[in-house]
C-alpha cells in the first residue's frame, strides 16, 4: 500500500510538472508581434502593427530626433529621392511580413542609416524580447538584432 501510494505522488508531481511546462511554453500567437519595440541600439522605437494579413513597423521615436540644425531628421539615405525629404520619425522600416508557425517570415527591414532594404524574417524568444534577421539572399549573409518591448 506504501508503494502503491508513492507512486501515484509521483505519478500526480510529474502530471502537475508537466502541465506547468505546456503552459510555459505556449507558442507564439500571430498578433503577439504587435506593439512597441526599443530597437537593438537604443536609439529608436518602433511600431509594430497590423494591416489586413500583413505586419508592418514604423519608427515612432528617435533617441536624438533632430539634426545638428536642429530640424527633424531626414530619410536622407533613401534610394527614393521622394522620401528623403521625409522626417525619419513615421518612417515605414518593417513591411509585408506574414506569420507562419511561429515566425513572421517573407518581410523586408529598410535600415535608415544606409538606405538599403533586406529581406528579413522575425521571432519572439519570449515575450519581450524579438529576434529580427535581415540579410541579403540567404538567410546565411545577414545580421541580427535583438529589440526589447516596451508596450
Amino acid at each position: 500500500m506504501i508503494l502503491y501510494l508513492r507512486n501515484m505522488k509521483k505519478r500526480l508531481f510529474s502530471g502537475i510538472l508537466l502541465l506547468l511546462l505546456g503552459f510555459s511554453c505556449k507558442a507564439a500567437g500571430p498578433d503577439d508581434i504587435i506593439g512597441i519595440w526599443l530597437g537593438a541600439n537604443g536609439k529608436g522605437q518602433i511600431q509594430v502593427y497590423k494591416d489586413g494579413a500583413k505586419y508592418f513597423g514604423k519608427i515612432i521615436w528617435l533617441k536624438e530626433p533632430n539634426g545638428p540644425e536642429g530640424k527633424p531628421k531626414l530619410d536622407k539615405n533613401n534610394p527614393n529621392t521622394n522620401l528623403k525629404s521625409k522626417p525619419l520619425i513615421g518612417s515605414q522600416i518593417l513591411r509585408d511580413f506574414v506569420y507562419d508557425d511561429g515566425e513572421w517570415a517573407n518581410g523586408h527591414i529598410y535600415d535608415p542609416e544606409n538606405g538599403k532594404e533586406y529581406k528579413s524574417y522575425m521571432k519572439l524568444k519570449d515575450h519581450n524580447t524579438l529576434s529580427l534577421r535581415g540579410y541579403i539572399g540567404f538567410s546565411l549573409l545577414g545580421r541580427t538584432e535583438i529589440w526589447t518591448r516596451i508596450k
